[in-house]
């Protein structure tokens, strides 16, 4: 079991958007005896969850990864009790943390091997930029909530990771100023493949994408070969609309239960 460093220094750069998150020292302070319990009872569900996992994916690096993540300190607390269901989950501001399987799946596309630059389009609270930073060189988050970035560097300090920048999303999509990048990861679906983003991925670089309707999608694996993309289909998933210039508009996004 996990139990995360506390002691920890945010290094706000000089665009109050942004957060590099640092840690000092690698002290850690014991866990109130509540929430020691609280993590106890997740332990079995925890264990059933990566013995199901090991079985759908192939790349074992990613399993481990995400089991060094506490996925229970991304979700609300009403609902952590079901932090290691198989399923997604409700978080503030209306949108959702994924499935675990589906974090899982575009993890292992992104074909990280400890050396890349990643974009994560929609950081939500945080969980799969840490599972990210456990996996590559650096991660640059971009969200279009300020709640949620606030929640994210809170969890992320207090977790001690020092490889993850998070910015406020602007009208255009991804981060130019970090481009290009080895590998994009886009958390809500597109309706199409957004060209803003297959220009900053590098020559070689893997983007993986939701793109179909608001509420139903096809998850695709583009990886930019010559200039042009090699597409590949995951499969069907379910996310939150994508809002931005370059894919839905906001004035047409609808309340629905549906989500990956």
């Amino acid at each position: 079991m996990v139990i995360p460093p506390f002691y920890l220094l945010v290094i706000l750069c000089h665009n109050q958007q942004t957060a590099v998150l640092g840690l000092t020292e690698d002290h850690r302070l014991p866990l109130k005896d509540w929430a020691m319990e609280e993590y106890r009872d997740l332990d079995t569900e925890r264990e059933k969850l990566f013995h199901s996992l090991r079985k759908k994916i192939g790349d074992e690096r990613i399993v481990e990864a995400m089991d060094r993540v506490p996925r229970e300190l991304f979700i609300p607390s009403a609902s952590r009790y079901m932090a290691y269901n198989d399923a997604p989950l409700p978080i503030e501001m209306g949108q959702t943390i994924s499935q675990p399987f589906i974090v899982a799946l575009m993890t292992e596309a992104l074909e990280l091997t400890g050396q890349e630059r990643v974009l994560e389009v929609g950081t939500g609270s945080g969980y799969q930029a840490a599972i990210l930073a456990e996996l590559a060189k650096w991660v640059v988050g971009v969200e279009r909530h300020p709640q949620l970035i606030d929640i994210a560097r809170r969890t992320l300090e207090r977790l001690g990771y020092t490889n993850i920048e998070i910015h406020l999303a602007g009208k255009t999509l991804g981060w130019k100023d970090g481009a290009p990048y080895d590998g994009i990861i886009v958390t809500a679906g597109a309706p199409k493949v957004p060209q803003e983003l297959v220009d900053q991925l590098a020559p070689g670089g893997r983007l993986v994408i939701p793109v179909g309707s608001r509420y139903e999608q096809q998850l695709l694996k583009l990886t930019k070969r010559n200039g042009e993309l090699v597409k590949q289909n995951l499969g069907g998933c379910r996310f939150v609309p994508l809002i931005a210039e370059d894919a839905w508009d906001e004035g047409e996004q609808q309340s629905s239960s549906r989500f990956s």
